[in-house]
Formats: structure tokens, C-alpha cells, sequence
């Protein structure tokens, strides 16, 4: 099979769908893999890396969508990607349709087969593409947060951990899953006091007794979200529907509650966000005010750190890449996990969450297969 990587060209999107390792594999296999210029660099991997590893170096990339059959990416196509997709291709990335549905209505047209990492699932209910960028999210929330706190960025002027006669800034963390864990871990680790927020006791019970009650845990409901950010010096939100747009757990008149600078890092931003008030921000421009609140809304968080990223999603992605260029279409047929990421297949809408959040009708696999 042909496989055609892309340089991403979202804004500050450094990471790469295929490192030269995986790459190298892929070509051992007998297949054919064809790599853009530069695609690598943003994650510290050369051209020369990849034709070593028998890749072919595309100087153009309306050559890989035109000769691609399995396109591996890392971010959504833009629009620019997405006229040049085609409906005999399979796209491989993430795409969290349920929160873009011109994205959606544009993959339906081209009548590629799309397969969207973020809703991949495995026997045990986990999402094991998701997870990495999740864990490097999570632990990235807090140190954006602490740099949004300062005053240069608008912020309150906290530090996470406090001094010697002065309390550590409070840390609101709402949900308990993978991308929350990972910001109480790293929280606490600077010192700070951190608040988890979940309607899940067991997932709260186990961070109680893994921090044995160093951290607060408390359930959510309305009453304990409101009065639990009106002290709150840093909120992150990391709360998931796999599939499906972010639940809405801060309505905007809840920010006129909270002290002035405070920061909000909305993690589930690419989902459509947790906050009202929260937009999609960039790197570059990563943060804006509403009612004196900071909000850090920034789409592709781990992007920041490119090369951890890559690396990190590269090592459960190359299974299902190496099934997909084996066996094409048919690696659905046999594989659970595959079908349970397919969101289009064929032109088809076929997942549905995604349908329900965007109020489209769709297909199961089953009857179109």
C-alpha cells in the first residue's frame, strides 16, 4: 500500500503522523511510503532520516493526496487537505467531528473512509490513541496555567506553589480521568492545592488513596462547582463524552463569581470546550479575557511539545497503521478497535455520537460493509 504523510499545516502544529522508525518498519513490510518535505522537522526528525529508513521525500503535497491510499496524519485537514481527499483513501488522524460539523459535511463529500483516533476503543473501554496526548495535555494544563497566572499574561500574579508565610494557589481540576489525573500529578507536585472534581466517586476514591488525602477530592454538582471556583486560582477542564461535544460545565454568568485574573485551561477545547466562554486559541496567541477571567483555550496542546508527543503517539498508532496497509478496508472487518474509530466510511456517516452531536443521521459499519 501507498502511505502518504503530510506536514501538518494547522498553526504551530509541530508533530509528525509517522517517525522514521515506524516508517521504517511500514517500508520493511513491503509497502511504499511517501513523506513531505519537512514533515519531520517540527518533531526532530530529518528527511534524510526517512530516505534512509526508505521513505520517498515529496517535495509537493498534493502528491501524497493524489497517490496516497492511507494518509496518516496527526491533526484534522484543513480545508486545502480535505478538497484533495478522495474516495479511494483512508484517513487516519484525529478529527473530532463532533465538535466542526463543516469538517464533517467536507469528509462526507470527498467520500474518503475516515478513522479518528480520539474514538478508537478497546475491550476494556479505554481510548488507546487518545490516552498519550491526554496524559501530556493533562501535564501541560498546569504548567500553562501557572505561566497564565503571572501578570504579564493578565493574570492574578499567584504562584502555584506559594512561600514560606504564604498559601499555595488553589488548583480546580474538573474531571478525574486520564487528562485530570495528570494535571493533579503534576499540581501537586508544585506545590500547589488541588481540588478534583468528578460525579465519578470510584475514579475519586482512587485519587484520595493514591495521594492518601494530600489532594481534595469533592463530587460535582452545581452547587459544589460554584462554590468551589469562586476561590479557585487556576481551573482546568478535562471533562470527555468519547465522540461527542464537551459538556458545558461553566455557563458564562458563573465567571462573574471568580476572583479577576484567574485562569481557566480548557483542555477539552477540541471538542468544542467545557467553558462558555471558551474559543479556540493558537501557541502563538494562546489566551484572551472574558469578564477578567484568562482563558487558555489552545486546540492542539501537545504540539508544544512535539517530539515527547510524537514519540508518544507513534507507539500505539503503528499496530493499527500496520493492519491498515496490510489489509486496507478489510482490517475493519476483523478488528474491533478499528471499528469503533471508523466515523465515515465510504462517504457515510457512521458513528453515533458524532451524529448526534452535529443532528445528522448515520450508518452503522455493520450495514454498509
Amino acid at each position: 500500500m501507498r502511505i502518504g504523510v503530510p506536514k501538518e499545516i494547522k498553526p504551530q502544529e509541530h508533530r509528525v503522523g509517522l517517525t522514521p522508525g515506524n516508517a521504517r518498519e511500514l517500508v520493511e513490510a513491503g509497502h511504499q511510503l511517501l513523506i513531505e518535505r519537512g514533515a519531520g522537522i517540527g518533531s526532530g526528525f530529518t528527511d534524510k532520516e526517512y530516505q534512509q529508513a526508505g521513505a520517498m521525500i515529496c517535495d509537493n503535497p498534493s502528491d501524497i493526496f493524489a497517490d496516497g491510499e492511507l494518509i496518516v496524519k496527526v491533526k484534522e485537514p484543513l480545508a486545502i487537505e480535505r478538497a484533495q481527499l478522495h474516495s479511494e483513501q483512508i484517513l487516519f488522524t484525529y478529527l473530532h467531528l463532533a465538535a466542526d460539523r463543516t469538517l464533517c459535511q467536507e469528509l462526507l463529500t470527498s467520500g474518503c473512509t475516515c478513522i479518528s483516533y480520539e474514538t478508537v476503543t478497546n475491550a476494556a473501554g479505554q481510548l488507546p490513541l487518545l490516552l498519550p496526548m491526554s496524559e501530556i495535555a493533562g501535564r501541560l494544563s498546569v504548567q500553562a496555567g501557572a505561566n497564565a497566572l503571572e501578570k504579564s499574561h493578565s493574570g492574578r500574579g499567584v504562584l502555584l506553589s506559594g512561600v514560606a508565610g504564604v498559601p499555595a494557589a488553589k488548583v480546580v481540576i474538573l474531571g478525574a480521568g486520564i487528562v485530570g489525573s495528570n494535571a493533579a500529578y503534576i499540581a501537586f507536585g508544585m506545590g500547589a492545592q488541588v481540588l478534583v472534581m468528578d460525579k465519578d466517586v470510584q475514579r475519586l476514591r482512587a485519587l484520595d488513596n493514591l495521594y492518601h488525602g494530600r489532594i481534595q477530592t469533592r463530587y460535582a454538582n452545581t452547587d459544589t462547582l460554584k462554590q468551589s471556583l469562586c476561590d479557585a486560582d487556576l481551573v482546568i477542564c478535562g471533562a470527555l463524552i468519547p465522540g461527542a461535544k464537551s459538556p458545558k460545565l461553566i455557563p458564562r454568568n458563573y465567571l462573574t463569581h471568580m476572583q479577576d485574573g484567574a485562569v481557566i485551561v480548557d483542555v477539552a477545547i477540541d471538542q468544542g470546550g467545557c467553558c462558555e466562554s471558551s474559543t479556540p486559541t493558537t501557541h502563538q496567541n494562546p489566551t484572551y479575557l472574558v469578564d477578567g477571567i484568562v482563558h487558555y483555550c489552545v486546540a492542539n496542546m501537545p504540539a508544544a511539545v512535539a517530539r515527547t508527543s510524537t514519540l508518544a503517539l507513534n507507539q500505539v498508532t503503528q499496530p493499527y497503521i500496520i493492519q491498515l496497509a496490510n489489509h486496507g478496508l478489510d482490517a475493519l472487518k476483523n478488528n474491533h478497535e478499528l471499528q469503533t474509530g471508523l466515523n465515515i466510511f465510504c462517504g457515510q456517516l457512521t458513528h453515533p455520537t458524532v451524529a448526534e452531536s452535529l443532528g445528522l443521521t448515520y450508518t452503522p459499519y455493520v450495514q454498509l460493509r
